[in-house]
């Protein structure tokens, strides 16, 4: 399959497991300390909407093949599925510190918390995940204190600086230096196929009002609607917080453009399933 790609991006590593085919961020491989990916459609078991490589039990796949799934990305990432911790998405900026006691929730048994779009763990061997389909995937590796965190920011969260929330977090908990962490932006929708209401630019114009910033990030298109850049709106938010630009990968991969290979709620008018992201410390 031929994908679209977004020129001037780093480009995220394509790779294969088997049947599954997943990507991976070179800036966040480099650090040696570290596992992880982001899923593509390809290499699961359900059907129909959700072909092939889905994994949310909520939007009506089947269990069992959603629990396949888990169990094919669990393969390719060396873990079993009691290390892996899932969030529980509602477009909020709550975060929540994670560790082995928490390993299996989401998909093994039940969560026992709700409203958590962000993980955190300094705990060698445990596995955050988080799911999308068109949101934006935040990864975050501080590499001195060896501690991770993964974040979903939709335009919700992005709006509400969950990247700044994450590094002010991850200070609070480890003691982490902004100037540490390397970071990463993964797949999701991209300016030329976001186009948004007036009342949500208005949020980014207010919040992202200084220096020329709403300029980065928002153009009009008549009609009271506008394109939202959520790519560079997230690169604002996390330079700002002290993370050195040099130790930001953004995504070059659009989930929109690419909706056959991964999905996409604005391109399937919400007939899809989940991708997820995947990070955590090597033992």
């Amino acid at each position: 399959m031929e994908l679209y790609r977004h020129e001037g991006r780093g480009k995220v590593q394509i790779n294969r497991a088997g049947d599954v085919e997943y990507l991976t961020f070179p800036l966040l491989a480099q650090t040696g300390i570290v596992r992880h990916l982001f899923t593509t459609r390809v290499g699961g078991v359900s059907e129909g909407i959700y072909s092939t490589m889905n994994l949310s039990y909520t939007r009506g796949d089947r269990k069992e093949a959603v629990d396949e799934n888990f169990r094919r990305i669990a393969g390719v990432l060396g873990c079993g599925l009691q290390d892996i911790v899932c969030a529980d998405q509602t477009h909020t900026v709550n975060l929540r510190v994670v560790s082995g006691r928490d390993g299996g929730k989401g998909i093994l048994r039940p969560r026992d918390y709700a409203d958590v779009d962000g993980l955190l763990t300094d705990e060698p061997g445990v596995v955050l995940a988080t799911f999308y389909a068109d949101c934006v995937p935040l990864y975050f590796v501080d590499t001195r204190r060896r501690t991770v965190a993964l974040a979903h920011s939709g335009w919700r969260g992005t709006a509400a600086r969950m990247g700044r929330c994450v590094v002010q977090r991850m200070r609070e908990e480890y003691g982490t230096d902004p100037a540490d962490i390397v970071a990463a932006i993964g797949p999701s929708i991209c300016r030329d196929c976001y186009e948004v209401s007036g009342d949500v630019a208005d949020v980014f114009a207010e919040e992202f009002c200084g220096r020329g910033q709403a300029d980065e990030i928002l153009s009009a298109r008549g009609g009271g609607k506008y394109q939202l850049d959520l790519w560079r709106a997230n690169e604002i938010v996390l330079t700002e917080a002290g993370i050195p630009e040099g130790q930001i990968q953004t995504t070059d991969l659009c989930t929109c453009h690419n909706s056959g290979y991964l999905f996409s709620h604005r391109a399937s008018h919400g007939r899809r399933g989940n991708l997820g992201a995947f990070l955590g410390l090597l033992i």
